[in-house]
């Protein structure tokens, strides 16, 4: 559950980004429609990512997806736009990706009944 809750993450990411990024260039840089229209199914397909995940709460799930989406677009930005991270964009995503974690995987009251299938 652990790997593949990542790579979900991982995958919502890249078509959030990539989708934005799409239609950033359509409506930014003037690039053709098509790339506004592709950008666009992206971004439904990052929408559709979520529901693939196995944890039961909205929420918590779209607010994890911030933490890795702030790595994703400091990764992004280094490597598509040559935007060199400095320390203090590493520090913030590493205490955001602490708080991911915190969200993502604090003991919860009542889940101990959950997992026993109780």
């Amino acid at each position: 559950m652990f790997f593949r809750s990542i790579i979900l993450f991982i995958l919502a990411g890249l078509a959030e980004i990539a989708g934005g990024y799409l239609i950033w260039i359509w409506l930014r840089e003037g690039a053709g429609v098509i790339w506004g229209l592709t950008g666009g199914v992206v971004l439904i397909v990052y929408g559709v990512i979520p529901t693939l995940q196995n944890f039961p709460d909205f929420g918590r799930i779209y607010a994890a997806y911030g933490g890795v989406f702030i790595i994703m677009s400091i990764l992004w930005g280094w490597w598509v736009d040559g935007v060199t991270p400095d320390y203090y964009d590493w520090l913030g995503t590493f205490v955001a990706l602490i708080g991911t974690a915190i969200i993502l995987w604090s003991p919860r009251r009542g889940q101990e009944r959950e997992a026993a299938g109780q």
